[in-house]
């Protein structure tokens, strides 16, 4: 790096913290959406992301899942890929927002989708409340990894 490119540590600090946060948020959040969209809408066919209309708008409803679940994954490691430019991947930090990410993404989908606008459920022709624990609490328990994680990180830590 050049010395104009060059700026002081405790100057980037804040700005590049925030940069790991929200780079490894946006990449957990697409990381679980697309995870989402092959296992349970793709593979296992319990659902679509939008099943109160016809199966061919559940199916464009999918698409436009698996785009921004692309766009925030990939958005995520072109930040990433700055912050290794500017050697200042803080690897613990930003594996816990990856964390954070995904489970806030998880919880936002059980709560939110299935229940409060109730687009979709897990899975239908089935008993509930087994799916809707697991599925919560699999999405608290990332929640609560990152959190505990992004605590327990160093301030000054690189990767």
């Amino acid at each position: 790096m050049e010395k104009a490119e060059q700026l002081n540590a405790e100057e980037l600090n804040p700005k590049l913290k925030k940069r790991n946060f929200w780079s490894g948020l946006l990449f957990g959040i697409g990381l679980m959406a697309f995870i989402d969209e092959v296992i349970f809408h793709q593979l296992l066919q319990w659902h679509h992301f939008y099943d109160l209309a016809t199966p061919q708008i559940g199916i464009f409803a999918d698409g436009l899942l698996n785009s921004f679940a692309w766009f925030a994954a990939i958005g995520g490691l072109f930040m990433f890929a700055d912050l290794r430019r500017w050697h200042a991947v803080r690897m613990r930090y930003w594996i816990a927002s990856v964390l954070i990410g995904a489970g806030a993404f998880q919880l936002f989908d059980g709560i939110i989708d299935h229940k409060v606008l109730r687009t979709h459920q897990v899975r239908y022709g089935v008993e509930l409340l087994p799916y809707d624990l697991s599925w919560n609490l699999f999405g608290a328990a990332l929640l609560i990894a990152g959190l505990v994680l992004a605590k327990s990180s160093k301030e000054g830590r690189s990767a």
